[in-house]
């Protein structure tokens, strides 16, 4: 107790400059706390969801029995891709016109599929780069603070070692007594800088390391749905072939 009492005591003695600075550091170092816990939730809620949406997806039966299940994952990247892709794919799918001669009904077939599938890539770029935008948001705040708060704590000492040898040039006396409470008064914002960087150093890298991993995990989800939907186009081209085929 009589260490933090010393140490609150140091503070309240500092001079204006350094009292500013270690008001910034706390800032910095409160918005990085704050940043740490709500990305965590969310990024844990994320993972868990994704998996839970995996599942699901590859044991449905078909695209809209994974739609109707997906909803009820908020927090799941990969559901969002999913609801935006499917969306997509119904719209693009539409429009055929069954009046059409078989010829120009299977070159307008097969410019509709390649269109589709240029739209859907489309959108999934798009739905990654968001739901990325998303992930990312806030993190690169915590690199800010574990770039600059040390540099500002750093500020806060020199300042205040430049205060104490102009109080010791003034009061003509150079005892230890009289250097060690500028002293330590000063090396307080340094501390104060160090201790705002560490942890939001440690958590950037461990943000940026998940999201690298479910940014992965999104390009996989992108790929495998574009061979699915690409499948299941070309099945259904097949049998209005073979259709058309039985009828002649």
């Amino acid at each position: 107790m009589s260490t933090y009492g010393d140490m609150i005591q140091l503070v309240l003695q500092a001079g204006p400059m350094v009292r500013l600075v270690l008001l910034l550091l706390l800032f910095f170092s409160i918005a990085s706390w704050a940043i740490i816990f709500n990305k965590f939730r969310f990024i844990k809620k994320a993972n868990k969801e994704s998996d839970l949406f995996l599942d699901l997806f590859w044991n449905s039966r078909s695209l809209a029995e994974a739609l109707a299940q997906s909803k009820r994952l908020r927090f799941s990247p990969l559901s969002r891709i999913f609801r935006v892709a499917y969306s997509e794919l119904k719209k693009v799918t539409k429009g055929e016109s069954p009046s059409a001669s078989k010829g120009t009904r299977q070159r307008g077939r097969l410019s509709q599929d390649r269109a589709a599938m240029e739209n859907i890539k489309r959108t999934l770029r798009r739905s990654v780069s968001v739901e990325l935008t998303g992930l990312n948001k806030a993190v690169p705040f915590l690199a800010t603070t574990g770039n600059t708060a040390p540099f500002i704590g750093l500020f806060g000492t020199v300042w205040g070692i430049m205060n104490s040898f102009r109080s010791i040039g003034l009061k003509g006396s150079a005892t230890l007594a009289a250097v060690a409470p500028g002293i330590s008064e000063a090396l307080i914002a340094t501390a104060a800088g160090l201790a705002a960087a560490i942890p939001a150093v440690v958590a950037y890298n461990y943000f940026a390391s998940k999201i690298q991993v479910m940014e992965s995990e999104m390009h996989n989800f992108s790929a495998d749905f574009l061979n699915l939907v690409e499948r299941e186009l070309i099945i259904s081209q097949g049998s209005e072939n073979d259709g058309d085929g039985e009828q002649e």
